[in-house]
């Protein structure tokens, strides 16, 4: 298994291109010696963590990258590409040593689609667990239902629904993409059809939000709830 928990990239530079939603391809220039310093896996506990983009479809007001810091525990996940799958598999390990591989770093997992399910088949492949953490928004960005497609190699998801009603949501989680709070509801009601295990999460401290009404939303879909408390990383 890999001492290091960076990407060690040969060539001088690596060009990634993606085509968007919009139908717009954006290209993302990593210099060797970016490449090298940035935290693409890194481990929490008995989990191995896949930081593959540093994207976001939300600008949530209590994200610490919106507050002067990229980091998590002692670990710095500035990206300055998206990363591809040649990137992240040889950096997954021995499957048996971790309990689950989680797709989280400080961008939204479902912006990097075609690396996220690549890795996630070649761990499925090799008999390890995988969790994707999402602001459910998945859907409204790709403008298909991708579900089906995470169901092939997923085996649970970490919905972050935040906020029991729009405005409240809209205040706390600043998204980009109009109807979000619609759309990651309609998200949560569809994933346990598709997903072994989906756990929705609302943050208690939020001006304007009932952790309680949060907790019965997500009941009501048939997700477990999880409550995060403001300011606690986890």
């Amino acid at each position: 298994m890999p001492n290091s928990h960076t990407s060690r990239t040969k060539p001088e530079q690596l060009i990634a291109t993606e085509t968007l939603a919009n139908g717009n391809t954006t290209a993302e220039v990593c210099t060797n010696e970016t490449c090298a310093t940035e935290t693409l896996v890194y481990d929490i506990r008995k989990s191995r963590y896949l930081n593959i983009t540093g994207r976001c479809t939300l600008r949530c007001v209590f994200c610490p990258k919106h507050n002067g810091s990229k980091q998590i525990h002692e670990y710095q996940l500035a990206l300055t590409h998206q990363p591809k799958p040649e990137e992240i598999i040889p950096l997954l390990g021995n499957v048996e040593d971790f309990e689950e591989y989680v797709f989280c770093g400080y961008g939204e997992p479902t912006m990097n689609l075609p690396t996220l399910l690549a890795v996630a088949k070649e761990i499925k492949r090799r008999g390890g667990r995988v969790r994707v953490n999402t602001d459910g928004l998945g859907n409204l960005v790709h403008r298909r239902n991708i579900l089906p497609e995470l169901a092939e190699c997923v085996d649970g998801l970490s919905i972050s629904l935040n906020a029991d009603n729009e405005a409240a949501y809209n205040q706390h989680c600043r998204p980009k993409l109009a109807d979000s709070y619609a759309a990651v509801n309609a998200f949560i009601a569809l994933a346990p059809h598709y997903i072994e295990r989906v756990q929705v999460s609302a943050i208690e401290g939020l001006d304007g939000v009932d952790i309680d009404l949060c907790r019965e939303q997500v009941l009501a879909a048939g997700c477990e709830f999880k409550h995060r408390v403001l300011g606690t990383l986890g």
